[in-house]
């Protein structure tokens, strides 16, 4: 207890609160005992400039909220006015007597003796329509809750938070029977994932589905006694509504009590054995890291869509993870000479990214993507924007790039980028989560409609465009009735009827053969008309901004601007491009990065040592009932998957005992997932490849000695990054002291030279001396006249600067590069350097 206040006295000074964030998998499940896997990030939230600072308290992550106004007048005011969360905030002004998730609220039921109403959601959470044929049309599934409680139902995915708010915390008979009968408690699930993996893993197990609102009913002790997701007020369609609920949980507690709450007890005692993952030996073996990696790969591609792109049927929401095996694949095929196989997965990546950059998923006007696409086109989205979908996806093109030297996709990387920069950024370099689906569809309007903001009629893009609007709408497919007609699932109950969702059925070459003008002069009268629409655009109300920091997926896009700040230095000269990229110069990237740089521990607080593998909670907080060892990569890369892979680079920064260490903890990690990786390989992919890395005895050492400032040094980096390496490590020296000082795995993202090679991005990516002997590109940067640096290396790794001292001091910078602890003659240009990469490097081609 005491390493965790002294933790905690750090995270004050430093102004961190360190939290575990979790996304709830809404897999299906049959018994208890078949949990799903979800997804674990290791979190810190930053305060906003601005902000008072609150309270440190372990799990509480600062939500970025403006603060609400004092001096507006409402009619009721509850505790939540006094949160930072924007999603608590909203509800404020409820007439429910809302508490936040806290002691406060448990003493109230336990000194009342009543149960306690929890309702969790989020802030972008979607509203849907409240039209009753609507409702009933798209509500999920719905499961009876067996034996005495067959009046309890759940509702299977859904995301009607907003709808639940108007409909009943809004509503001042439902908050009377809150208020009268149950203490009331609203979480945010992206500030407190602790919470909402405990409870969405309930009602997920026991009734075979979840989402958002979820609504929870628990014993004074926290323990579950029953659930479901969205509840209307009144009983229709032949279900119970809230109303109903709210007697029927009152009548079982006076009556049952003691029923209740022994289920729930069990129920949590079952969760916690299922989901309790030990390794059952020290490591998996080599064979079932190359079968895990073959077998994942290639059930994603019996799934793949080859007319439309990307994995699976409708809804089609973007996977990174799925791009990245596929691309690591195709690296491992090309070294094998397989270069049919290896040219198949890279196809395939290319095709689904671009279809997705020309569906309506990608906001045309603005950049950046939306959430996903409801059909099989990408075209109609749910038009929510979430920073870790962005984080990732740079990545993804940023690595397509690399490998194809096709600037369509370094320029979509651009396009996201860019949106991040302009859109999501705080005064202080923070970097926001979300933005909502809804806005306004005009200034003064009472509701809000899904994608009000981004939609288009044909007449608005007639009057704004003038004379280029009929090639607009050629080429966007735009048409006076709506063009939401591609697929039946694209917009069943004709919400956007004389709507359009900009997207690209055809490309700019085609289209501009079909207007008899040149490609340049058709992009350039494409370019003006995306600013015409994009300033009309702006004078509409703005959808809701969630400016909570979450540090797990700012670390996500502070991965994608370092990397590229490097990458796009490849873009050749000529380069076009167009609004809404804005072309900058690719350091300027680098400069958001290191703004938005933060820290995180996390051995101290998540390692099981003994049974391998982290957890999704430090364990010291009573109120959280399950810890859980998360895995699922699924829109975000599991924490499980990301930590294997930074441990085996971290087992190459060292020589000696700690290295050993980090492989061995890298080891036990991968043995504790040894079923899922032989079962399930599917739904780990970022984990197979960290098991493959760790399990191909294969090493390629960059070591580039020489001036940092100068021009050559600059040249022989971005001859680097030319080539796409998945297993490539990049580093340079300074702060490097610091990171071995106090923790075993004290993890910064540190961002001189483009760190965070792999896309993954929540953790910094590692030094890389020669001891190590996994599959892995280690390039290493190092001024010998720096005496810090020259230091640094002489203690952790002598051979490193021993090489530095070795290095004819006549040449601005040379490249040393080594192959399997064979090194070939030194090189003094930057086109050598590239020769001696592109060796084993693959070459393919684009869709």
């Amino acid at each position: 207890m005491s390493r965790w206040r002294s933790i905690l006295a750090i995270a004050a000074r430093l102004r961190l609160v360190m939290i575990s964030a979790s996304a709830v998998s809404t897999a299906t499940t049959s018994s208890l005992l078949r949990l799903p896997s979800l997804p674990l990030r290791f979190c810190i939230c930053l305060p906003r400039s601005g902000c008072g600072r609150r309270p440190i308290a372990a799990f509480v992550a600062l939500a970025m909220a403006g603060s609400s106004s004092s001096a507006e007048s409402h009619r009721h005011t509850n505790r939540l006015a006094s949160e930072h969360s924007p999603y608590l905030l909203q509800h404020a002004h409820n007439p429910v007597d809302w508490y936040p998730w806290g002691e406060e609220a448990f003493e109230k039921a336990r000194k009342r003796n009543i149960p306690i109403f929890l309702s969790i959601g989020y802030s972008t959470c979607h509203c849907k329509s409240k039209d009753e044929s609507f409702a009933n049309a798209h509500s999920p599934k719905m499961n009876l809750v067996p034996d005495d409680s067959k009046w309890l139902y759940i509702l299977g995915v859904g995301t009607w938070c907003h709808v639940m708010e108007v409909e009943s915390f809004e509503n001042e008979e439902i908050a009377k029977m809150l208020n009268d009968w149950f203490v009331s408690i609203k979480v945010d699930r992206e500030e407190r994932p602790d919470v909402d993996k405990v409870y969405m893993t309930y009602v997920s197990a026991l009734y075979g589905g979840g989402g958002w609102p979820l609504s929870a009913f628990l014993s004074p002790n926290l323990k579950p006694l029953m659930g479901g997701t969205y509840f209307p007020p009144d009983d229709k369609y032949g279900r119970p509504g809230f109303k109903t609920i709210l007697r029927k949980v009152k009548e079982a507690w006076e009556t049952k009590r003691e029923m209740l709450e022994k289920s729930g007890t069990i129920a949590i005692e079952q969760l916690s054995e299922a989901l309790s993952s030990t390794a059952n030996s020290s490591k998996i073996s080599d064979e079932l890291a190359r079968v895990s990696l073959k077998r994942c790969s290639r059930q994603l591609a019996s799934s793949y869509d080859p007319k439309f792109g990307g994995f699976g049927t409708a809804p089609k929401f973007p996977r990174p993870v799925e791009v990245y095996i596929l691309l690591y694949e195709s690296r491992k095929l090309m070294e094998e000479g397989r270069q049919s196989d290896a040219n198949k997965n890279v196809e395939m990546v290319c095709h689904t990214l671009q279809c997705m950059a020309r569906g309506g998923i990608h906001d045309h006007i603005g950049g950046g993507f939306h959430r996903y696409s409801v059909d099989e086109h990408w075209h109609v989205p749910h038009f929510e924007k979430m920073l870790y979908d962005h984080g990732q996806l740079a990545n993804a093109y940023l690595d397509t790039f690399s490998i194809t030297k096709d600037t369509y996709y370094s320029s979509v990387a651009h396009d996201i980028l860019d949106y991040l920069r302009r859109d999501m950024i705080g005064d202080a370099g923070e970097i926001y989560s979300a933005e909502d689906a809804d806005s306004a569809e005009y200034h003064g309007a009472t509701t809000k409609k899904e994608g009000s903001f981004y939609i288009w009629t044909s007449q608005e893009i007639e009057e704004i465009l003038g004379e280029h609007a009929n090639l607009f709408k050629d080429h966007y497919y735009i048409k006076p009735s709506g063009n939401c007609d591609l697929s039946p699932m694209s917009d069943p109950h004709d919400e956007f009827k004389g709507k359009n969702v900009l997207t690209e059925r055809k490309d700019a070459p085609s289209r501009a053969s079909k207007w008899d003008k040149s490609i340049d002069e058709y992009n350039k009268i494409l370019e003006e008309c995306r600013k015409k629409l994009y300033d009309a655009r702006s004078k509409r109300p703005r959808p809701h901004l969630d400016d909570k920091v979450i540090v797990s997926w700012n670390g996500l896009a502070i991965s994608s601007f370092a990397r590229a700040s490097k990458v796009l230095k490849a873009e050749p000269k000529e380069t076009q491009f167009y609004f809404p990229v804005m072309g900058c110069d690719p350091n300027e990237y680098l400069e958001v990065a290191e703004k938005a740089i933060f820290m995180s521990l996390v051995d101290e607080l998540f390692l099981d040592k003994q049974g391998g593998g982290y957890y999704n909670t430090p364990g010291e907080d009573p109120s959280i009932l399950l810890r859980v060892k998360e895995d699922h990569d699924g829109a975000e890369p599991s924490g499980n998957s990301v930590s294997a892979i930074n441990l085996i680079r971290l087992s190459s920064m060292v020589a000696g005992a700690r290295s050993d260490n980090y492989k061995r903890t890298s080891e036990h990690l991968l043995a504790v997932f040894e079923k899922r990786l032989k079962d399930q390989s599917i739904a780990i992919p970022l984990m197979c490849c960290a098991a493959h890395m760790l399990s191909v005895p294969s090493r390629k050492q960059v070591v580039l000695v020489g001036d940092k400032s100068s021009s050559e040094f600059a040249n022989m980096v971005i001859a680097v990054f030319a080539s796409y390496d998945p297993n490539r490590t990049v580093h340079s020296t300074l702060h490097f002291h610091h990171f071995f000082c106090q923790y075993s795995l004290f993890v910064l993202v540190m961002l001189e030279v483009a760190k965070g090679d792999m896309f993954t991005g929540n953790y910094y990516k590692a030094l890389s001396p020669f001891p190590s002997k996994e599959h892995k590109t280690e390039v290493i940067q190092i001024d010998p006249n720096n005496s810090e640096e020259m230091e640094f290396w002489e203690h952790y790794n002598p051979n490193i600067a021993e090489m530095a001292k070795g290095t004819p001091k006549d040449e601005p910078v040379v490249a040393h590069v080594c192959q399997n602890f064979a090194c070939s003659p030194p090189v003094t240009s930057a086109d050598g350097l590239r020769i001696l990469l592109a060796k084993t490097a693959p070459v393919a081609s684009t869709a």
